[in-house]
């Protein structure tokens, strides 16, 4: 990548942001220059994804100034943002699935030749294979964007943006679909960017990643600049007290319990997406069975098959001892089975929706008489889901895209919660979320277990099945490799089968 000879110096001073009822951002300051790595961290709602959106030029602040290079200004364009050297990395991916991979990492900069301006797609696929090569991506510059899981989504994000020769590369939860190796490698490119001037503005909630790279961190809480810690100072527990104002434990552990009678039985489960492998697997009321596994394992393409989106090319599913078969997404929810898909935003939300609409989906009918909605029966349900998951948003017909990605995590357990499931699968249910919505979530998975609910969490954080599960099954290439237990649960002991 070639960057800007003038490494970046930037200041946010001031930043005030109101919006009806709440106050998104109070006089923010923020700081960052040419080969500095700051760690930007808070829990969900606590003003960075609005502190970026200034920054990027989507929105104005209402108050402060951003001084760039000595040059005060009172907002930007997105244009100004990119012309200045400011790429960014966002959480949520948007890639343009009818492009190929050359042609969304160059997208808006493409190579061309000729009078007639046609695209040179020769010089952009070896353009972007020089970038991709680097990241050690599974994918190269001439494959289809279509059919990209989620890692590969993310590095295809990046790589966007360390393409626009960049001087501020803000990463917004850039790990939160990796695997363990894609991670770490994304922590090279990182120290690289910094050995090359480059600034390099990291949000996340992973804070082993910022104790890993920073250089500061910098912290908020409730729009409000909550400190800074200096490079000797980044510790963990200091983060978590920084963000949230208390300690949090790192784990939520159970204590040993005799499981309830099997819920969820599956024999001889072959999917589209592994053929040639069959899943065998059972799980009982009351208990937390962890599917861990590296990506492509089959975790998620399971899920979409026991929640009745894609059918099994062979084997049953019986859930309270009532077989199914050919059955769909209704008779799933139906018979108690409810799934909280990893990709909240395209699959689990209907975004454009306020958050009571999406809470109360699923339960219309019984939230209806003679045919029509009682609307004060919707509110009481979106009223207590609110309450119980303390969900932020002063206005429940607030449209659920306006809110944090913890948040709207919340809405979409909010609305299998009120469904009163049998059997939930989580699959990465904390994905994006900060620690003290880590604790709520998990508080949550054991109040549910211990009322007798199934739980089957699908999940690539380490610490989260090691701590949470009572089981844990490993996937490895469409089937089950192995079954832990509790005690015999460790991080080798995951990574020895999920390689098998």
């Amino acid at each position: 990548m070639t960057v800007s000879a003038q490494p970046i110096d930037l200041t946010l001073s001031g930043v005030t942001k109101v919006y009806p009822g709440a106050v998104a951002l109070s006089a923010v300051d923020l700081s960052i220059r040419g080969g500095e790595v700051v760690g930007l961290i808070g829990e969900n709602g606590a003003g960075k994804s609005t502190l970026m959106k200034v920054l990027g030029g989507t929105i104005a602040a209402d108050a402060g100034e951003i001084v760039i290079d000595g040059i005060a200004h009172a907002r930007l364009t997105p244009v100004q943002a990119t012309e200045l050297g400011i790429a960014f990395v966002h959480q949520e991916l948007n890639p343009f699935t009818n492009l190929d991979v050359a042609g969304n990492v160059l997208l808006g900069r493409e190579i061309r030749r000729g009078p007639f301006g046609r695209l040179d797609r020769a010089a952009m696929s070896r353009e972007v294979a020089g970038i991709l090569k680097p990241l050690g991506t599974r994918f190269g510059p001439d494959d289809p964007v279509l059919g990209l899981s989620l890692a590969d989504q993310q590095m295809l994000e990046i790589a966007r943006a360390l393409s626009m020769n960049a001087r501020l590369v803000i990463l917004d939860e850039p790990t939160s679909s990796l695997t363990l190796s894609e991670t770490e490698r994304l922590l090279e490119v990182i120290s690289d960017l910094r050995a090359r001037d480059v600034a390099v503005l990291f949000i996340t909630h992973r804070l082993s990643e910022i104790e890993a790279v920073a250089d500061r961190v910098v912290g908020l809480r409730d729009g409000k600049n909550a400190g800074t810690l200096s490079r000797a100072e980044i510790t963990r527990d200091r983060m978590v007290r920084m963000m949230i104002g208390r300690d949090v434990g790192r784990t939520l552990q159970r204590q040993d319990q005799t499981p309830g009678a099997p819920v969820l039985e599956v024999q001889g489960l072959r999917t589209a997406a592994h053929p040639a492998s069959v899943v065998d697997l059972t799980l009982h009321g009351g208990e937390i069975l962890g599917l861990a596994g590296l990506v492509g394992a089959g975790r998620s393409e399971l899920a979409r098959v026991l929640f009745g989106i894609d059918s099994a090319l062979e084997g049953t599913v019986t859930i309270n001892g009532l077989p199914l078969s050919g059955y769909s997404v209704a008779d799933a929810i139906a018979s108690g089975l409810c799934l909280v898909p990893e990709d909240r935003k395209g699959q689990g939300l209907l975004l454009d929706f306020g958050v009571c609409d999406n809470i109360s989906l699923p339960s219309l009918s019984r939230l209806s008489r003679w045919g029509r909605l009682d609307p004060r029966a919707e509110m009481a349900l979106a009223e207590t889901s609110r309450t119980r998951l303390r969900i932020k948003a002063a206005d429940l017909h607030r449209a659920s895209a306006e809110l944090s990605g913890g948040n709207q995590q919340k809405v979409v357990l909010a609305k299998w919660l009120a469904m009163e499931p049998r059997v939930l699968i989580f699959d990465e249910p904390t994905r994006g979320i900060d620690v003290g919505s880590k604790a709520e979530v998990y508080a949550l998975m054991r109040d549910l277990a211990d009322r007798g609910v199934a739980i089957l969490m699908i999940s690539s954080d380490m610490e989260e099945v090691i701590g949470v599960s009572d089981r844990v099954a490993v996937m490895c290439r469409g089937r089950i490799a192995g079954m832990l237990v509790q005690k015999a649960v460790t991080e080798e002991a995951i990574l020895r089968l999920a390689v098998e």
